[in-house]
């Protein structure tokens, strides 16, 4: 169904070499889509690309997006091989877990400079290329990867993470009042427990308990979050902006 297809439409997706960066990365590659991934890691974009490349066209171009000047030069590698971007995934993140009495300064620093600041100029840095990707009909769109624990308490002591994540959510509601009118959509996933490095330590010794919080009884598949990003930046979701879209299977909207 053409509804949700992405062919000839291009993709940026940052943290796309692992985790849920893969999984929408994958996603938007089986829609049509050409899509370039970001990591810190030269090596992490080399096998991201390895996997990635037998469901479509796919390059890796390495950034420390921490700082604003690497989110420009993000933009303007892009820049040199396109002249449009339909998409752009802001997901790279950190978390920080660690009791209040020794939570540092620095964990404060690290994670509003990735998961707050960096989706904010990101999204500036690309709109030259977003502006001339959207139309009316079909806009561009700005996906930001939140988290359930930017929408309820976490159980964790993850101070300066949920309140990136809460900052990021209300940030995607800003950008998307004043982003419409310029033919782009900005939405925010706000994502359950899902399998990934970041995940893994916490579901291998929690996982059931976690999976039994949820009303479906399980934790996210990749296909779980492939279907949310397509719908998001197909035509499926053109009409569809300023949302923050829980894929978590109830965990945080039924508790």
């Amino acid at each position: 169904m053409d509804l949700f297809d992405l062919t000839g439409k291009v993709a940026v997706v940052t943290g796309g070499t692992r985790g849920i960066g893969l999984m929408m990365a994958r996603g938007l590659l089986q829609a049509g889509a050409r899509v370039y991934v970001s990591s810190r890691k030269p090596e992490a974009g080399d096998a991201a690309v390895a996997e990635l490349s037998a469901y479509g066209t796919v390059a890796s171009i390495p950034a420390d997006l921490s700082t604003e000047a690497e989110c420009l030069r993000l933009a303007e590698e892009v820049g040199k091989r396109e002249d449009q971007v339909h998409v752009l995934v802001n997901n790279a993140g950190a978390t920080w877990g660690e009791p209040l009495a020794t939570f540092p300064e620095s964990a404060w620093d690290k994670l509003l400079n990735l998961n707050l600041k960096a989706p904010f100029f990101l999204t500036r840095a690309f709109l030259p290329l977003l502006e001339e990707a959207g139309t009316h009909e079909d806009p561009a769109r700005v996906v930001n990867v939140g988290s359930i624990d930017g929408l309820h308490v976490p159980p964790m002591h993850t101070y300066s993470y949920s309140s990136s994540k809460a900052a990021l959510h209300h940030l995607t509601r800003v950008l998307a009042k004043e982003l419409g009118p310029r033919r782009i959509t900005v939405n925010a996933v706000a994502p359950g427990p899902f399998e990934s490095k970041m995940m893994h330590a916490t579901l291998e010794t929690f996982g059931k308990e976690i999976a039994a919080r949820s009303p479906l009884g399980r934790i996210g598949r990749p296909d779980d979050m492939a279907g949310v990003v397509v719908y998001l930046t197909s035509r499926a979701g053109s009409y569809v902006t300023g949302s923050v879209i829980a894929v978590d299977g109830g965990i945080a909207t039924t508790r």
